[in-house]
């Protein structure tokens, strides 16, 4: 959890965007860390929660010592094809596209599944993940990210990433009522686009269109500092 994050230590990837999108989650990486250093304290609300990454992100003093974060703007909540986003990330550039954006996706994780369609895990999945992969949130650069909030004490590993890639071609029903499936074509597999940081993923999926899509996927663990 402690180490030292460096920009220069990224792996290269696929595409221009797939490490442009790295970059700015080695910024979420960063205040994740900056947060446990202080040993800050958070309520287990995943708006309150995702918010400790917005407001870093769009701090004035914290995006003057990090000017890579002035070339893009950052919204919370913004209307999307199906429901709100948490983040969406546009870059300033005012020549791309209006619709040339990444997005982010947070959602709480908590303790062992039990299998039951309405624990967490299974919501990362039929109301994170599926929401790229059925088109609900724009996938114009075909990769996205999700930050999952640990609020209870796990393995990483053995409770969250082996179940949550046991789910990933079952169907569920979503917040809509529709039967959505994630369609996975690799699991969540461990890859270091953070310099070190150990929970670090990237899965693939098979888009409804039919392309391939990217998902990256940061897991921090707040379990100590829910109040």
């Amino acid at each position: 959890m402690g180490s030292i994050l460096n920009a220069s230590g990224f792996v290269g990837t696929i595409t221009f965007r797939n490490c442009e999108l790295e970059a700015l989650l080695f910024y979420c990486v960063d205040i994740y860390n900056n947060f446990m250093i202080n040993n800050f304290k958070c309520h287990d609300d995943e708006e309150l929660i995702r918010d400790i990454f917005f407001d870093s992100l769009n701090d004035d003093t914290y995006r003057g010592r990090n000017p890579i974060l002035q070339n893009y703007h950052f919204e919370k909540e913004p209307q999307e094809k199906s429901g709100y986003l948490d983040i969406k990330i546009k870059t300033i550039n005012p020549y791309i596209s209006t619709k040339a954006y990444y997005c982010i996706e947070c959602k709480r994780l908590g303790a062992d599944s039990t299998g039951n369609a309405n624990d967490l895990n299974t919501e990362y999945v039929k109301n994170g993940i599926c929401r790229f992969v059925e088109d609900y949130y724009s996938s114009y650069y075909e990769c996205n990210a999700m930050l999952g909030f640990i609020v209870s004490k796990v393995c990483v590993q053995k409770d969250f990433i082996d179940n949550i890639n046991s789910k990933l071609n079952k169907d569920y029903k979503n917040t809509q009522k529709q039967i959505v499936n994630a369609r996975g074509i690799t699991g969540l597999q461990y890859v270091d686009f953070a310099n070190g940081y150990p929970y670090s993923y990237i899965s693939t999926h098979t888009h409804v269109s039919g392309k391939v899509i990217f998902l990256y996927h940061l897991m921090f663990d707040f379990s100590n500092n829910i109040i």
